[in-house]
């Protein structure tokens, strides 16, 4: 009697093969990676050969997965197919966007909008947290599309836009004129290490007044003057203001924001979403999105 592949341990079977490694796979197939491993198991229990060399610090396939992964990519689409004409709108699922807490304002929520009124099945899930929380959540698959704010570029990675790291701090303040500089910033915050550095360069001393993991704390310690942030031009958070300084503060680096989107993209959501992302930087460098259409 015939036996039947199991399409979920076939489906497995191709995300480790196009995510290079069980982890990666998991966080894309939003399973426990002990689940993708005993798929994989039962997988080879049934075929009666390993598909999976394990012998190196990376998965790699076999000779034999080699073989099945053309097998398996062309029995997936047919079956995802067939799902997609008799059963529902292949525009339904959820795509994951990750996006630093500073540079949320203003374009992503017009972005949004624009992916809502598109695809209006698809559930959004936004991540707001810092560049190095939401790259180490797109390494584990958790993330389908994140930004980032950096000094470089990782080679997966695309450059957006480049922005100037300004001073910011309450209206009317006059925190930035004493000495040594009170700073606030989150423990996280990539721009952290940058800016004491440019202020250790320019002979200014400074002290750390305010450390939190919350960006409100620090926002609110801003705006009631008593330590200076920074962040990128263009936006700044409401009741605070760019520090005219007139040469009495260093001037700080451009930093990148780059976009990061998972391959392979398990829908044509993704990719639009990261479509109108990309659209929405290269037509107003991050000023407020008129249209993106």
């Amino acid at each position: 009697m015939p036996r039947n592949l199991d399409l979920t341990a076939l489906r497995s079977f191709v995300a480790i093969a196009d995510a290079g490694g069980v982890t990666r796979a998991s966080g894309f197939l939003n399973l426990t990676q002990s689940a993708v491993s005993m798929q994989i198991k039962r997988l080879e229990e049934m075929l009666g050969v390993e598909v999976l060399d394990r012998s190196g610090r990376q998965v790699s396939l076999t000779a034999a997965g080699e073989l099945l992964l053309g097998y398996a990519r062309k029995m997936l689409a047919l079956n995802d197919e067939v799902m997609g004409r008799l059963t529902r709108d292949p525009h339904e699922g959820e795509v994951v966007l990750g996006v630093p807490h500073d540079i949320v304002y203003p374009v992503i929520p017009q972005v949004l909008q624009h992916f809502a009124r598109a695809y209006p099945k698809m559930k959004v899930t936004l991540i707001s947290s810092f560049t190095r929380v939401l790259k180490a959540q797109f390494g584990r698959g958790e993330c389908d599309i994140i930004l980032t704010t950096e000094n470089g570029t990782d080679p997966q990675g695309e450059t957006l836009a480049e922005l100037s790291l300004v001073w910011v701090g309450a209206p009317g303040g006059i925190a930035w004129k004493g000495r040594p500089l009170k700073l606030a910033f989150e423990h996280n915050c990539i721009f952290r290490q940058g800016v004491q550095a440019a202020l250790d360069k320019a002979g200014i001393p400074w002290q750390m007044a305010v450390e939190s993991d919350s960006t409100r704390t620090i926002e609110a310690s801003v705006s009631a003057d008593l330590a200076v942030h920074t962040v990128l031009a263009g936006s700044e958070p409401p009741y605070v203001d760019r520090i005219s300084h007139g040469g009495a503060l260093p001037e700080l680096q451009r930093m990148k924001v780059n976009l990061y989107v998972a391959e392979p993209t398990h829908s044509v959501a993704v990719q639009e979403l990261a479509a109108l992302i990309r659209r929405a930087y290269a037509s107003h460098s991050a000023r407020p999105v008129a249209a993106l259409a």
